[in-house]
């Protein structure tokens, strides 16, 4: 298996939609974040009636003739709530913390200018990643396992300098805590064929289920929750294009929020990817692309160019909102004319007209 294909193509997916054009957090669209993958806390899906869903279900057919072992592999982003404070009183510059027993006093502001940089209160994301111990899809009929995780909350605090050197605010980096499962199971269709499901379940219990609101509920969800399965001694059948034989039988796997495509180098059938995005069979990064946009269904060319319109003002929040997109204005500003002819486009799979896929 080619990992490093697998790993570009799920990165993609993992930002996707992360940030979108213009790029800063005074864009409306920016303001309603997380909206691929996300698994909510059960009780807030119940408050919802269920539009709002807590688990997110893979199922895809498996070949084995021998005992196979199948790795999974959960990806997600936890969002963290990113506070600016700024101190009423400078303090000389030491480790920000309790002193005598306190923190500083700081008053919450929705940004603060210190030189060149704006600090804005807004959001950040972590990555997370669950590697399930491997499990045996062949012998018995059937087969289950069941995991829990939990990612503990915690508050964190970063002093801001000023030019004299002395703390002139703090930015506090706050996480809500998460507990979540998930269920792995092996169910035997005929000889050497197995159904493989694998859900992700949330069942994180928020202080105030009764009151949470979507965005309270969003700092105790999974988002861009995806899963990488992979197997050894097996193939995976594509849920796609499968065999004729199979394909009643493919068409019976229930998936839920996620959509699983065979990942890695073409014709390669040990590994597969399911995600929140609808893919094809071996998706792929273009070679063109100078980088990642987090924009769904992106196209680079234009939206290198947008960023390019942007006035001045625009560009300063945007370099000083997020570390990503700051990354994106550089990478933007500093591309070459041949890189940004190469993103005007290119035909790649081009069969003789008549020629029917065998």
């Amino acid at each position: 298996m080619n990992a490093k294909l697998v790993e570009d193509i799920a990165n993609a997916v993992l930002y996707e939609g992360y940030m979108l054009y213009p790029y800063r957090p005074s864009s409306v669209k920016n303001r309603q974040r997380w909206n691929f993958g996300v698994v909510y806390p059960k009780t807030y899906s119940e408050l919802q009636k269920g539009a709002d869903a807590w688990f997110m279900q893979t199922e895809c057919l498996a070949t084995a003739s021998a005992p196979a072992d199948l790795n999974i592999k959960v990806r997600f982003l936890q969002a963290v709530a990113r506070t600016i404070g700024e101190l009423k009183t400078p303090l000389n510059a030491r480790p920000v913390g309790a002193e005598n027993g306190r923190e500083p006093d700081f008053t919450v502001v929705e940004s603060l200018q210190v030189g060149e940089h704006i600090l804005q209160t807004w959001q950040e994301a972590i990555e997370r990643e669950i590697d399930v111990p491997s499990f045996g899809v062949t012998g018995s009929e059937s087969s289950h396992r069941s995991s829990m995780f939990t990612f503990s909350g915690g508050r964190e605090m970063e002093p801001v300098l000023g030019g004299d050197g002395r703390i002139v605010g703090v930015i506090v980096r706050t996480k809500e805590p998460i507990q979540m499962g998930v269920e792995v199971a092996a169910k035997r269709v005929s000889d050497g064929l197995f159904k493989i499901t694998v859900r992700i379940l949330n069942v994180t219990a928020p202080a105030n289920p009764d009151s949470e609101s979507r965005s309270e509920a969003l700092m105790h969800s999974l988002l861009s929750a995806h899963t990488i399965l992979s197997i050894q001694g097996g193939e995976f059948v594509s849920y796609i294009d499968p065999p004729v034989s199979l394909k009643e039988i493919v068409a019976g796997c229930n998936n839920v929020g996620t959509w699983p495509v065979l990942a890695g180098e073409e014709g390669q059938r040990v590994c597969m990817l399911s995600s929140p995005i609808i893919l094809y069979d071996y998706p792929q990064i273009a070679p063109e692309s100078p980088g990642d946009l987090f924009d769904g269904t992106e196209i680079d060319e234009i939206l290198a160019l947008r960023i390019l319109t942007l006035t001045e003002d625009e560009k300063h929040e945007m370099r000083h909102s997020d570390e990503h997109s700051r990354q994106i204005l550089e990478r933007t500003e500093a591309m070459p004319v041949e890189h940004f002819m190469k993103l005007h486009g290119v035909l790649r799979g081009l069969r003789p007209a008549g020629e029917e896929k065998q």
